[in-house]
């Protein structure tokens, strides 16, 4: 995407923010390829007050990562959230994009503060369970202790699950607290907002092919679908 209309205050471009979360996904450690076992991913969202305006547009995303990963042996997802006076919830682990959908279309965003400390614990304990692939965060602000996030994401990290953060909008606290975490659990950070609804699918698709079935699923899918995720192939046969 071009434009001065694509460009977050205080960010840098989104082709730019693209281009590096596609770097960082390409070295990303491949946790399973070829196997019979169907990938994990936790799908992890802020639904505080502040999320309302996107919170249809994220339902509607969430159905392309189901449908890319079909062919691969299938992707379970588990939706994880968190709203208004400490309220915590996640799915059960969900294999179809209508049992998402249902999920996700019960749920009405509450004004409250973010309990992101919360979804890293919870995706520790579920990993030590039984493995989870990856963890796509999205997210707009951060009110919590950064130090205690750092420790935890770096736990997480020891356990082999990168964090894949989406930030929307432009808070400078959230933006480093976010980036830190992406990097200590090798995952990727990439900000967005409401221009980029097509390259958020796009990238969020490609995160779920590749917890699914590795970096030659990737490849395959991005020969189809073109765009961000065939930068992302290229990137990933150079590492």
């Amino acid at each position: 995407m071009t434009g001065d209309r694509n460009k977050l205050p205080g960010q840098p471009a989104t082709g730019a923010a693209v281009d590096a979360f596609l770097r960082k996904l390409a070295a990303t450690p491949v946790v399973r390829s070829g196997t019979s076992q169907r990938g994990r991913l936790m799908f992890a969202l802020d639904a505080t007050a502040s999320r309302q305006p996107t919170w249809d547009q994220a339902c509607h995303i969430q159905a392309e990562m189901f449908k890319e990963t079909a062919a691969l042996g299938g992707l379970d997802i588990q939706l994880v959230f968190y709203r208004g006076l400490a309220e915590f919830k996640a799915s059960a682990w969900l294999n179809s994009a209508a049992a998402l959908l249902k999920h996700m279309g019960a749920v009405t965003c509450l004004g409250g503060n973010t309990q992101i400390g919360r979804v890293l614990n919870f995706a520790i304990a579920e990993t030590k369970r039984q493995k989870v692939n990856a963890v796509v965060f999205v997210g707009d602000c951060m009110e919590e202790d950064v130090d205690a996030l750092c420790l935890k994401a770096g736990e997480l990290g020891l356990l082999g699950v990168p964090v894949f953060i989406f930030h929307e909008g432009s808070d400078p606290r959230a933006a480093g607290a976010f980036r830190q975490i992406a990097h200590l659990t090798r995952g990727a950070y990439c900000p967005f907002d409401a221009n980029s609804a097509h390259q958020l699918r796009e990238l969020l698709s490609a995160v779920a092919v590749y917890a699914a079935g590795g970096r030659a699923a990737l490849e395959d899918y991005s020969q189809r679908a073109g765009g961000a995720t065939l930068l992302l192939a290229r990137q990933v046969a150079k590492s």
